[in-house]
């Protein structure tokens, strides 16, 4: 990936990681490959190993400019680091950067 790429992470109030995160925090992307409701899951997760949200992947939910789980999916290993760049509290998502 040349340029840079961003993704959206929401459920962030499913886990109440609205209350920790901040931006500029390093979170990894791991391939939810358990996951029985989207087998294209992407989960995020703290340094602490703490699930805090996943990889948005729908029309509605993925903020425009954004990847969705499904397009990252096939072109990560089975997990990426990234940064958070913007929390949209009142969406209870954030914008995050992948890192190379």
């Amino acid at each position: 990936m040349d340029k840079k790429i961003y993704v959206t992470i929401n459920h962030l109030d499913d886990f109440e990681s609205q209350m920790f995160l901040k931006t500029e925090d390093v979170l990894v992307l791991k391939k939810d490959k358990k996951n029985t409701y989207d087998d294209e899951a992407i989960a995020a997760y703290t340094k602490d190993n703490y699930k805090c949200g996943y990889v948005a992947n729908s029309v509605h939910s993925v903020a425009r400019g954004t990847y969705s789980a499904g397009r990252m999916y096939d072109h990560i290993e089975d997990e990426v680091k990234c940064t958070i760049r913007f929390i949209l509290v009142e969406e209870g998502c954030l914008i995050a950067e992948i890192k190379e």
